[in-house]
C-alpha cells in the first residue's frame, strides 16, 4: 500500500509528464496477458528511444494528474483498467505500435488521446497510425533536397562525358 507521500510524488510526476508530452494515449488492457503487455512495454522502448512511455497507474492518481492539463479532456475514459502511453516526440510512431498491438490483441482496446491539447477518438488514433512516421517523413525531404541537386550534378557533367565517348568512338574508328 503506498503513503500519501508516494501518492503524491506519483501524481506529481504524471503531471509533469503530461506537461512535456506532445500525445497521450489511454488504453484499457483488461484480458491481456502479462507477457504481453511486457514485450509491448519493450517494443515502446525499443521503437521510441526514450521518447515512448507506458503506465498502467490508478485512475484516481491519472485523474489527479490531468486536472489543469491537456490530457483533462480524456479524464472521463479512466475507468477499468487504465493504461497511458506518452510521447514527447513523434504521435504517429507510438499511435503505429499501439494500433498494431491492439490489431494483435483484439481485447487491448484504445479509448481516446490528446494530440497537441486536443482530444481525439479511437477512429483519429487509427487514423494517424496510416500516416508516415516523423524519421520517414524526414528521409522523404532529405531525398526530395538531394534530388535536385543530383540531377543537376548529372547534367553538368553529361557534356563532358558525350565528348569523351564521342573521341573514344574517333580513337577506335582509327585503328
Amino acid at each position: 500500500m503506498l503513503t500519501r507521500a508516494q501518492k503524491e510524488q506519483q501524481v506529481a510526476d504524471l503531471k509533469e509528464k503530461f506537461g512535456r508530452a506532445t500525445c497521450v494515449y489511454v488504453a484499457d488492457y483488461r484480458g491481456v496477458d502479462v507477457k504481453s503487455v511486457s514485450e509491448l512495454r519493450g517494443r515502446i522502448r525499443k521503437e521510441g528511444g526514450g521518447d515512448y512511455e507506458y503506465r498502467v497507474t490508478k485512475n484516481s492518481v491519472l485523474r489527479r494528474a490531468a486536472a489543469d492539463s491537456d490530457v483533462a479532456h480524456v479524464t472521463d475514459r479512466f475507468e477499468g483498467p487504465t493504461a497511458v502511453a506518452i510521447s514527447y516526440g513523434d504521435a504517429v510512431g507510438l499511435a503505429k505500435i499501439l494500433v498494431d498491438f491492439a490489431k494483435e490483441y483484439e481485447v487491448f482496446e484504445l479509448k481516446a488521446g490528446v494530440l497537441d491539447g486536443r482530444a481525439i477518438e479511437p477512429a483519429e488514433i487509427g487514423t494517424l497510425a496510416t500516416l508516415p512516421s516523423l524519421d520517414e517523413l524526414r528521409g522523404r525531404l532529405i531525398g526530395l533536397i538531394q534530388a535536385p541537386a543530383t540531377q543537376l550534378a548529372r547534367l553538368a557533367s553529361e557534356p563532358g562525358a558525350q565528348l569523351a565517348r564521342v573521341v573514344a568512338a574517333r580513337g577506335r574508328q582509327e585503328t
